[in-house]
């Protein structure tokens, strides 16, 4: 009988491949599109009603066209809605869609769950917002709302001043400009926000400069 052979050393793992890693897939294609920055994040409201019309009003809309003039003219119409009590005050007797001459009922009903959810936590101003969202309860508690998913939460810190990744249109498309597979809505962000570590770029940063990319070309 041959005696069994002793087990020889371990291959050494094949290192992985870079370009098959969504995240430096993605952060070349920042590189060559983009350059090297820097890329501020975006500014967001500190009117309370316009951070919740904002978050509630555009998913599906052109935000440069539709959303954000209709986000100056409330301002404009309701310059103390500066707190959630504020604006919950105005939308109990005045009405929303003609104040952003704005007309869907249905973001209407999304924009008054979020100040109700909010004003029910004791969310006042941007500031508690910021901190409120802290907690991934909170954040699960936005999912609930009637018209709000993943990427209206991600928006909704940004707004506030977090720094988040809400993937929309834009940054799919850039992703597939990129090279990436199919990614749903978790592996994607997490592409994204890799690739803004990598780069050193602000995360909410690296999405808007992506966003606006997008915007302006699309």
């Amino acid at each position: 009988m041959t005696a069994p052979t002793a087990p020889g050393p371990a291959c050494p793992s094949t290192p992985a491949d870079p370009a098959a890693d969504p995240a430096a897939l993605l952060a070349a294609h920042v590189v060559r599109t983009l350059g090297d920055g820097p890329f501020p994040p975006p500014a967001g409201w500190t009117h309370m009603g316009a951070v919740i019309c904002d978050a509630a009003f555009q998913p599906r809309r052109n935000y440069l066209r539709q959303v954000r003039p209709a986000l100056l003219r409330l301002v404009a119409a309701w310059p103390e809605a500066t707190t959630v009590s504020a604006f919950r005050a105005r939308t109990a007797t005045e009405d929303l869609a003609a104040a952003m001459t704005f007309r869907s009922p249905r973001r209407v009903a999304t924009a008054r769950g979020l100040a109700d959810l909010l004003a029910a936590h004791g969310v006042e101003t941007r500031a508690d917002l910021h901190a409120w969202l802290d907690a991934p309860a909170h954040r699960a508690a936005l999912r609930r709302v009637p018209g709000v998913g993943p990427k209206t939460v991600d928006y909704l810190a940004n707004l506030v001043g977090r720094s988040h990744v809400a993937v929309d249109t834009h940054l799919r498309a850039f992703a597939a400009g990129a090279g990436l597979p199919e990614l749903g809505y978790e592996g994607l962000r997490a592409a994204y926000e890799r690739a803004a570590d990598a780069l050193g770029h602000d995360r909410a940063g690296l999405e808007h400069a992506v966003w606006r990319h997008g915007a302006h070309t699309g």
